[in-house]
């Protein structure tokens, strides 16, 4: 367990624990407690605040909205092995060639992750509104959680477009479905009404929650992707919230690229927003080496336990690298070291991961590259001890680079280029800093991807360079409904109200 208990993950633990269930954070608990009997004190309403945030600890899971939208872009991939395993009934093709049938089971996990998210905020809210108990921090509770909705709505209208929308816990009529505009202006309304009484200054008490830092990053991303989404140039007030993160003088730029990654990242003073892992109390949530690795990378990291083989860089990506880019060691290719730095050898054959893989269909066990962005722990063993490095959301990079694609639309690019800490960005990583004039679509688009590698990004910045409907490497031409996911067959059949998406 980490040497440092920070808030939010210490109420996510000590709820499951006092109601007897150390191990399911998910478990809804408090459905049978009258709340006059439950909230007795502040500790108990902090407490119930965090039941929202564990909804967060799914993102990063084999089957939800991290892997989703990973899978869509171009910087992962899961082919077909030529043991038959993967394929999975073509799931996965589905969402690489953009071709996704309304009953894909990752989908409808993905909007189930979403929905839930909100429906506890919804709860949390309602419940913590509701209670007699008064003290300084609750209508800062409120807000946290109000723009914690607003994150898990912020997700829906990028991945679904015209969702369902209910902020009231009380009304059980079936959800109206809003416009992409409707939505995007509530998410802007919420996080303005409601982020002067957030905390300004991150620190241990505020680790893992929503903070002024997170409120302006999620409000810069929203106004970044306005064009997009609502046709509007939105790209000064995404600026103005940079400014925002970058006046709290809270964040910098790791010397270290991979320090935002550790197993123990909560040093990091790069990361703005993240979803605290825990090895034991977070078992089935953050397990990438599984996902990744194949069984011949335990001689590398002491794993116990089989590798699942699954996920792998898409064959071209790593090309964007220059050889000297630090940030490449975010995959694995090449000769495999063992644990004492010996090349592997396995039956007489070099265990090398090679980035190209010859058919999709039927991928060789040790073809394609590995991530290895987040740091793996000794003897990591699936459902037994699970990743403890701690799930980045939001970094300071990308409030910088956020900024710098702002202001390069709006061709003042040179009002950012020559500051120190955003050529921190590429100088870490052991290259040259930008100058203006290096700066086009296709080579900030692989900034992008370069910094930003299996974070959940990807998708988004390809439909905002207008790339995302490109042939790929095994993926033919989209068109541009694919943009917008289908809305779940099953959601369509519960709720009338609701039209698919074209």
């Amino acid at each position: 367990m980490k040497n440092i208990k920070y808030t939010i993950q210490a109420i996510c633990l000590t709820t499951a624990m006092i109601l007897g269930s150390c191990t399911n954070l998910d478990e809804e608990v408090y459905s049978d407690i009258p709340l006059e009997k439950f909230f007795r004190t502040e500790k108990d309403v902090l407490m119930n605040a965090g039941r929202a945030y564990t909804k967060l600890q799914r993102y990063p899971e084999e089957f939800c909205l991290w892997t989703l939208n990973e899978i869509a872009s171009d910087e992962m991939v899961a082919p077909g092995r030529d043991d038959g395993f993967v394929w999975d009934n073509g799931r996965w093709d589905e969402i690489h060639t953009h071709q996704l049938s309304a009953t894909n089971k990752i989908l409808t996990l993905s909007w189930e992750f979403v929905f839930e998210g909100i429906a506890a905020c919804n709860e949390v809210i309602y419940e913590t509104e509701q209670t007699d108990i008064t003290f300084p921090e609750k209508d800062r509770i409120v807000s946290e959680i109000k723009i914690l909705r607003a994150f898990f709505y912020y997700w829906g209208i990028d991945n679904w477009g015209n969702i369902p929308f209910s902020i009231d816990f009380t009304d059980k009529k079936l959800s109206e479905q809003k416009d992409r505009q409707f939505v995007f202006d509530y998410i802007e309304k919420d996080i303005l009404d409601n982020i002067e009484k957030l905390q300004s200054t991150p620190g241990p008490l505020y680790y893992g929650r929503v903070t002024q830092g997170m409120a302006y990053t999620l409000l810069a991303k929203l106004y970044l992707n306005a064009q997009e989404w609502i046709g509007e140039d939105r790209f000064q007030e995404s600026v103005d919230a940079c400014d925002k993160v970058i006046a709290l003088q809270s964040y910098q730029i790791e010397d270290d690229f991979f320090t935002n990654f550790k197993v123990y990242n909560e040093s990091s003073l790069e990361n703005i927003f993240v979803i605290p892992m825990n090895s034991i109390f977070t078992k089935d949530r953050f397990y990438w080496y599984t996902l990744t690795l194949n069984d011949a990378s335990r001689a590398t990291f002491n794993f116990k336990g089989q590798m699942w083989d699954e996920f792998v860089l898409e064959p071209g990506f790593l090309d964007k690298f220059a050889d000297d880019d630090l940030r490449k060691k975010s995959f694995l290719f090449g000769q495999q070291k063992d644990i004492n730095g010996e090349d592997i050898i396995i039956d007489g054959e070099p265990f090398i991961y090679t980035p190209t893989i010859a058919n999709y269909m039927a991928r060789k066990k040790w073809e394609g590259a590995r991530c290895a962005k987040y740091e793996y722990q000794d003897a990591l063993e699936y459902y037994t001890t699970d990743m403890e490095n701690d799930y980045v959301l939001f970094r300071y990079a990308d409030v910088l680079l956020t900024k710098m694609e702002a202001l390069w639309r709006m061709g003042r690019g040179g009002e950012l280029i020559g500051d120190s800490e955003f050529q921190k960005i590429r100088t870490r990583a052991g290259l040259e800093p930008w100058e203006l004039s290096d700066l086009n679509n296709t080579e900030f688009l692989d900034e992008l991807g370069r910094e930003f590698a299996w974070e959940g990004h990807r998708r988004q910045d390809q439909i905002r360079f207008g790339v995302y409907g490109n042939a790929g490497w095994n993926k033919p031409v989209s068109g541009a409904n694919a943009k917008l996911f289908p809305i779940p067959q099953s959601v369509l059949s519960t709720n009338s109200n609701l039209i698919q998406n074209p």
